[in-house]
């Protein structure tokens, strides 16, 4: 099935398993969805589960956070993730804390879907991948899927946390095929996955970016033997797989849509030097997008989303030392 699809599944079977599930957000009932993920529940489950709202991202956050504390499981669809800048109250200060402010005494188990990402033409606020914005908030956990296999287990998983969790899609995965076992369990939450083993620099990314760095990788051929590892999860961060590797390669690139200031790129940057920086045999690279707003036009936004050539030089940057 596709991506699209398989995020469209495991809603449909947490659905259909607990009743205390329901979608909000702006045109996900008989439209379907702004991308079309939700097309058909509203027919199957009817208006009550299948909730359309107005244009007010601030409220019906809010709404599924009071109904979350409350005993559902809310799972709100924000049209593009550059409109959850108008939900940042009710997600930082009432999603992400009340388990804390009421000593645990409540939970928030709300999930929250953003379709993310550039390489539409669709301009500086429609384009944008704010897991920067959040990486910093306690209590909220983020998770970005690659394949459509990730998609449905985790998001299945999602939905049955307790706790809240930002669930980024990249609007260019939508139509990604790939296998989904119906008999798949829900994937943990956490755990990063090595995609490929290697012995020569270890390249650490996630989402559509590892689409770049499996394109870089073909430019390069024999040349290098890179160990590539798929983040899944954003918070928390799995600083285990990925230190296990840089222990074992002593190289370090990382690869991410978002700008290198603040970025989750950062962040990892950081952990390393903090917990390994003895393995390290060369400075860290790291390939981003530049300071700037997404262009809408495509020639400047093509050139400003990182390339497989840009991969490809930071690779041997990095192995040059």
């Amino acid at each position: 099935m596709t991506f699209k699809e398989a995020v469209r599944q495991a809603l449909r079977e947490e659905m259909r398993a607990d009743p205390s599930v329901f979608l909000l957000g702006e045109d996900i009932g008989r439209y379907g969805g702004a991308f079309g993920v939700t097309a058909g529940l509203l027919d199957e489950f009817g208006a009550q589960r299948v909730r359309e709202t107005p244009i007010s991202e601030n409220s019906f956050v809010g709404v599924a956070v009071g109904a979350a504390i409350c005993g559902l499981r809310p799972v709100v669809e924000i049209m593009f993730m550059d409109f959850i800048t108008l939900a940042v109250d009710q997600i930082v200060n009432h999603a992400a804390k009340l388990h804390y402010i009421y000593n645990g005494q409540v939970c928030v188990p709300l999930v929250i879907r953003a379709p993310a990402g550039a390489g539409r033409g669709y301009g500086p606020s429609h384009s944008q991948i704010l897991d920067a914005l959040f990486l910093g908030v306690p209590g909220l956990k983020i998770v970005m899927p690659y394949t459509p296999r990730e998609a449905r287990g985790l998001l299945r998983a999602a939905i049955r946390d307790n706790n809240p969790v930002l669930f980024i899609e990249h609007k260019l995965l939508y139509g990604r095929r790939g296998e989904v076992p119906t008999d798949d369990a829900p994937m943990p939450i956490g755990p990063a996955e090595v995609l490929h083993a290697g012995t020569d620099v270890t390249i650490v990314s996630w989402g559509k970016m590892l689409d770049v760095v499996g394109e870089a990788l073909k430019l390069l051929g024999t040349e290098v033997s890179a160990e590539v590892i798929n983040l899944r999860t954003l918070k928390p961060l799995d600083d285990a797989t990925v230190m296990t590797s840089v222990a074992k390669t002593g190289r370090l690139v990382i690869v991410e849509e978002g700008q290198s200031c603040g970025g989750v790129g950062a962040e990892i940057s950081a952990r390393i030097a903090g917990g390994c920086i003895e393995y390290l045999q060369a400075p860290i690279v790291r390939v981003s997008m530049p300071e700037s707003p997404i262009p809408a036009a495509r020639p400047l936004e093509d050139y400003l989303i990182p390339r497989p050539e840009q991969v490809v030089e930071a690779i041997r940057r990095c192995r040059s030392f």
